[in-house]
C-alpha cells in the first residue's frame, strides 16, 4: 500500500504554500518524494487561486503561469527522474584513478 499524501482539501493556504517551498528543491535533492509534493502544491494553488481578485477599486492579479510553468517542469522531471517512488540517486567518479 502507498503512504498518504501530504497534503489534502483540509490542507490550510499556509500548508500549501509551505509544501511549495519546501519541497521546490526536489531536483537538487533529487528526491522524488518532494517532487511528488510539490506538483501536488502547484495543483492545489492552480485550483484555489483565482486570477483576479478586485475590491474597492484595487486589482491584485494572481501569476498563474509561474506556477503552471513551475508544475510543468515538475512533472517532466518525476517522469525522466522518478522510477517507483524512490529517490533518484546518482553515481559520482570524482575519485576514480586513470
Amino acid at each position: 500500500m502507498g503512504s498518504m499524501a501530504t497534503l489534502s482539501k483540509s490542507s490550510t493556504d499556509q500548508d500549501v504554500w509551505d509544501a511549495y517551498d519546501d519541497n521546490a528543491s526536489y531536483r537538487e535533492d533529487g528526491s522524488a518524494s518532494k517532487a511528488a509534493i510539490f506538483v501536488t502544491a502547484c495543483e492545489i494553488l492552480l485550483r484555489r487561486r483565482p486570477e483576479r481578485i478586485s475590491t474597492s477599486g484595487y486589482a491584485v492579479d494572481f501569476d498563474s503561469l509561474r506556477i503552471e510553468s513551475a508544475l510543468d517542469r515538475a512533472i517532466g522531471w518525476e517522469s525522466t527522474n522518478a522510477s517507483s517512488g524512490e529517490s533518484v540517486r546518482h553515481a559520482s567518479f570524482s575519485r576514480m584513478r586513470d
